[in-house]
């Protein structure tokens, strides 16, 4: 078995198309930018949140795997998007020879980000969760047409900045967004991001560690 590294994933041409026809799918569908911008941002988070919090570096190598990965699924379907990418992940990580143990860390990270039937179940999966329900920021919003904007456009629209800090001596995970409100309001940003807080809440719980999230500078969780 080998130690692949997140240069070996990264490089392979084969994951590569499918991360981006997981993309285009979305587009047609309508649903914010899933491209390699937010991949890359959710396996670096992830990756910086397990190194802060005083994981090893492979650990932190091996969040960062799972979170370019972790859409690709969506090449399929975005129904139990998390699943099918799971199932992808492990034939193709298998046949690069990835070490078992590894392998399955992975593999449970990709199959259980996603808010609708996941959960943090390793360190892996916890960062990633809070990486990807995190990247919130109007760059991921692809329709231009602002009178046609749906809820989703219009939240991650209004999102004039965010950012995701670890804060190790206090244990914390703090999620800073600053808000347009007169593009959308505060109260529209938790009917979409709700239940992803609350996921990121237990992911953190997992991490022995506590998350925190401040909107327009108030503090909310």
């Amino acid at each position: 078995m080998n130690k692949i590294t997140f240069e070996d994933v990264y490089n392979n041409a084969e994951l590569k198309t499918y991360i981006n026809k997981g993309n285009d799918l979305l587009g047609v569908l309508g649903y914010t930018d899933h491209s390699e911008a937010h991949t890359m941002n959710s396996g670096d988070q992830a990756s910086d949140i397990l190194l802060k919090l005083g994981y090893s570096e492979r650990t932190a190598e091996l969040a960062r795997i799972s979170g370019y990965i972790h859409d690709m699924g969506n090449m399929l379907s975005r129904v139990d998007h998390a699943q099918t990418g799971a199932l992808m992940a492990f034939i193709i990580l298998r046949e690069l020879g990835m070490d078992h143990d590894e392998l399955a860390d992975v593999v449970s990270a990709v199959g259980n980000h996603d808010e609708n039937a996941g959960m943090p179940i390793n360190a892996l999966s916890a960062a990633l969760i809070i990486a990807d329900k995190s990247d919130v920021r109007r760059s991921r919003v692809r329709n231009k047409d602002k009178s046609t904007f749906d809820i989703h456009d219009r939240v991650n629209y209004a999102v004039i900045n965010s950012a995701l800090t670890v804060l190790p001596k206090l244990r914390q995970i703090l999620l800073e967004v600053q808000i347009d409100t007169a593009i959308s309001s505060v109260m529209d940003f938790f009917e979409i991001f709700l239940t992803r807080m609350s996921m990121c809440k237990r992911a953190a719980d997992f991490l022995s560690a506590q998350f925190r999230l401040r909107v327009n500078n108030s503090d909310i969780i």
